[in-house]
């Protein structure tokens, strides 16, 4: 019910926008599904590869790995693959509840969500570029940190 009410909401705006200024509107859509195509490739290519992973692994080889009995080893296992991961949250939080499902910690997996969300070795190069190597070394080590304090407080709030 609530999506329906969003998609409702935004194609009654889309509908204004059209009827305010239909070029305008025709040039955004166009502009819209340029960068969906753009990153329709990378978006598959995750989707597939975590359908994979999915697949192959047993409930018991996560929770050998990432379960909650791994305690910090797991914590340190899903931080690092977190961190050097490029997914969009629309796609880490489904596979975050897979992952749980199939055995894997609560503490594992705020930690993997928390350095996914904010940590960013694959941006770095870009980071450097406009903030500097001191600003972007100093914001992934505090939210490195940062990622193993929430996981342990939800950790501690869940269990």
């Amino acid at each position: 019910m609530f999506e329906a009410a969003l998609y409702v909401f935004a194609l009654s705006f889309l509908l204004f926008s059209y009827i305010k200024d239909k070029s305008k509107t025709k040039m955004a859509l166009k502009k819209a599904w340029k960068s969906f195509l753009n990153i329709f490739p990378a978006f598959a290519g995750v989707l597939a590869l975590m359908g994979l992973a999915l697949t192959i692994l047993s409930p018991d080889t996560i929770s050998r790995f990432i379960g909650s009995s791994t305690g910090l080893l797991g914590m340190f296992i899903t931080s690092v693959i977190g961190a050097i991961t490029l997914i969009p949250g629309f796609i880490a939080f489904p596979l975050s509840a897979s992952l749980l499902e199939k055995g894997a910690g609560i503490t594992q997996i705020a930690v993997f969500v928390s350095t996914l969300m904010m940590v960013g070795v694959v941006t770095v190069p870009l980071e450097v570029e406009y903030f500097g190597k001191r600003v972007t070394l100093l914001r992934n080590v505090l939210s490195y940190m940062f990622s193993f304090a929430v996981a342990l407080i939800i950790g501690m709030v869940i269990s």
